[in-house]
């Protein structure tokens, strides 16, 4: 079986999480890929689950160690990245890994992967509306909202260098797009 990925990446609040849920209820070939992060949880947040969480040291000596297929330092002091053992990991129960992934280490993964991979990038209607569901979400300070707005303007510029561009301007037509995205790819 090919070794195959499907990258969802998005600037924060675009929805890339809600839809990657959503494919894993509906394909068993599918497996989350847990990426890895050097900042604290937020909210129910759980270690193994959602992310590797380690501190900014410990990810340094990862990096050093050459354990990650790709990482970045998404903000200053704050890394986000992808193991190389939970690559293997899944390929090895013959699954297609699925990343939930920011923008540049969707870039930089689709790179890698080439045609084994399958971009996708989840653009919001709007930089307002992308204000409103991130203070909708109640999980950042007003400044951290900010920052992650001002960020997603630049990701946005990103957009052209994936497969696919899915708006998310209604989750539900979003959810169906997405979904035969990944049946066209699984059947490649």
């Amino acid at each position: 079986m090919k070794k195959k990925v499907i990258i969802f990446s998005a600037p924060s609040g675009a929805g890339k999480s809600t839809i990657v849920r959503h494919l894993l209820t509906r394909f068993n070939c599918l497996e989350f890929s847990v990426s890895a992060t050097s900042r604290a949880p937020r909210g129910q947040e759980q270690h193994g689950k959602d992310y590797y969480f380690f501190s900014t040291e410990e990810f340094e000596t990862k990096i050093s160690n050459g354990e990650f297929v790709e990482y970045e330092e998404v903000y200053k002091g704050s890394y986000y990245g992808t193991l190389k053992s939970e690559v293997e990991r899944i390929w090895a129960k013959g699954n297609i890994i699925i990343f939930d992934i920011d923008v540049k280490g969707g870039v930089n993964l689709k790179k890698l992967y080439g045609e084994n991979a399958l971009a996708v990038f989840i653009q919001p209607p709007s930089v307002e509306e992308l204000r409103n569901r991130l203070v909708g979400r109640g999980t950042d300070s007003p400044e951290a909202i900010e920052r992650r707005v001002a960020k997603a303007e630049e990701e946005l510029t990103y957009a052209d260098k994936f497969d696919v561009v899915l708006v998310n301007d209604n989750l539900e037509e979003a959810l169906v797009r997405a979904e035969q995205m990944v049946a066209d790819f699984q059947a490649k």
